[in-house]
């Protein structure tokens, strides 16, 4: 998790929400890694699983992530556990629950109803203080920012 919030922190240097995700083999050996990058790329697929999806897949060259295991500082948004799923990703480590988005508990819960043959192990709430404060932290100075600069535009 350590490594992930690595990740989550160099979202902050783009203006991206604060996520990181790395994703591992089984011998613990990081195969690909990365912060949101939705706004740095003006990508809205930009997503930390995806980006460390991508890079594992790049580095092994293919999809298939079978034994590996992704570790997330945030539950997975329906789109990334489903890209999480189709990698064949093995297990999912993730800290802060999302209970508006979040697809592995919270909003929705794609692991427990998936009908599919593979199937995913996934523990959630892992140095969850720590990945939700740094998550509150980033939409606290966004809303002091929006606040502070709607007061200029109006005086």
């Amino acid at each position: 998790m350590s490594l992930a919030l690595e990740q989550a922190r160099l979202a902050l240097t783009t203006q991206d929400v604060p996520v990181g995700a790395v994703l591992i083999d089984e011998h613990g050996a990081q195969l690909g890694a990365g912060p949101n990058r939705r706004v740095a790329d003006g990508d809205p697929l930009a997503h930390a699983e995806i980006v460390a999806i991508r890079a594992a897949g790049a580095a092994l060259g293919h999809y298939r992530l079978d034994g590996c295991t992704m570790v997330v500082t945030l539950e997975p948004c329906l789109m990334c556990i489903g890209a999480i799923m189709q990698s064949r990703v093995s297990h999912l480590i993730f800290g802060a629950w999302d209970p508006k988005a979040g697809a592995c508990g919270s909003a929705w819960d794609v692991v427990a109803d998936n009908p599919s043959p593979h199937r995913l192990d996934a523990i959630g709430g892992v140095r969850e203080q720590e990945c939700a404060a740094l998550l509150t932290g980033f939409f606290r100075a966004r809303r002091t920012a929006a606040a502070a600069g709607s007061l200029s535009a109006s005086e």
